[in-house]
């Protein structure tokens, strides 16, 4: 019999929580037909292997491995994606959400009126466990700020635990970023037309094993996807953090070129030659940590993304003065001939280190 419920379950380093959690769900959804999805981003400790080695003795248990690319959200779709059932769930793997609560969610769902449940923390009756005050307290802002977006009041947009109808995840399919870790938000704001939703309480579970993926970067990566949902239609918001990276930039090239030239009297020349190398390694770093986090380069593979990178911006800066002297040469005001120079090389820049440097292979 096929399977009425498929749980996907995104996992990186969680090797000892993969046979507990598939107990945990086999005992929570006794009488139900249920597959689980782990989708392994190639854990280094050998968890896409642990999965396999409990698949061979339950054909339940699914393994989606990937190479190359990383990210909560954008494993969950390809999890969902990978299964055939009419409802779909998502879960985390390090047993901080309540696998009991499972069968309460797949019964609102056979009752129909409803389109998404979600497990939250702060319904009533929810509760976040262990959290320090400051972590519940940012995780309340983001949630207030998240809200705006989803044109339906829910009390946790931000949980990673819920389950919905395929109907519903293939309406908001074609509009989902999967940029960050919150595929909720991404689903509910991009749904063409609000969701009918349900909300179920539970508390929140202390980690017994591994360590949180969740690393000093959500933040941005939450932030990337406020903006994508907000502005993406106009401006790709990889352009726009790969501007405000370049922003930063300048200003480490004026402060190097000061300390230089300023500072230790050397000739402006070097000063300006060390600036720009600087300033360009920084731009790099940053892009290679924050806009390209999913791709990020390691290895003999940074070397070669720094060397092109730095061919790119040379390219870019011969197009940013030929085009602010064209234009000044016009008798176009010069702030505006700088203001078009930069411009082109920006996208001139991005456009080339994404096809060059941060190429998806």
């Amino acid at each position: 019999m096929p399977a009425e419920l498929t749980i996907v379950v995104p996992t990186f380093n969680e090797i000892e929580n993969v046979p507990l959690l598939v107990a945990a769900t086999e005992q929570a959804l006794a009488g139900v037909r249920w597959e689980i999805i782990f989708v392994d981003d190639n854990s280094p400790d050998g968890t896409a292997a642990a999965v396999r080695a409990v698949a061979q003795l339950d054909a339940r248990v699914r393994i989606v491995q990937r190479f190359g690319r990383r990210g909560l959200s954008s494993a969950c779709v390809e999890g969902i994606l990978a299964s055939a059932a009419p409802i779909v769930a998502v879960m985390d793997a390090d047993l901080q959400h309540d696998e009991s609560l499972l069968a309460r969610m797949l019964t609102r769902m056979r009752q129909g009126g409803v389109d998404l449940v979600v497990g939250s923390r702060y319904a009533e009756g929810g509760s976040m466990g262990e959290w320090t005050r400051g972590r519940v307290a940012a995780s309340r802002l983001a949630t207030r700020m998240a809200t705006s977006l989803t044109r339906t009041p829910i009390s946790d947009p931000m949980s990673g635990f819920f389950m919905l109808t395929r109907e519903a995840f293939e309406r908001s399919l074609p509009r989902l970023s999967t940029v960050g870790f919150k595929i909720l938000l991404d689903i509910t704001a991009s749904a063409p037309a609000p969701l009918r939703i349900a909300e179920m309480p539970y508390t929140f579970r202390t980690r017994q094993h591994g360590e949180s993926k969740l690393d000093s970067l959500v933040l941005w990566e939450y932030f990337q996807l406020i903006l994508d949902k907000a502005f993406g239609r106009i401006v790709p918001v990889r352009f726009v953090s790969f501007a405000l990276v370049g922003g930063f930039g300048l200003a480490v090239h004026f402060l190097i070129l000061s300390a230089f030239y300023l500072g230790l009297q050397t000739g402006f020349g070097l000063a300006q030659t060390a600036a720009t190398i600087v300033a360009i390694t920084n731009n790099f770093v940053l892009n290679n940590l924050l806009t390209y986090r999913d791709q990020r380069l390691r290895g003999p593979a940074l070397l070669r993304g720094w060397v092109t990178f730095n061919l790119v911006c040379a390219t870019g800066a011969v197009a940013n003065i030929g085009v602010a002297e064209w234009l000044f040469g016009r008798e176009t005001y010069w702030v505006l001939s700088a203001v078009a120079g930069v411009l082109v090389s920006v996208v001139w820049n991005y456009a080339m280190s994404s096809l060059f440097t941060w190429r998806r292979r």
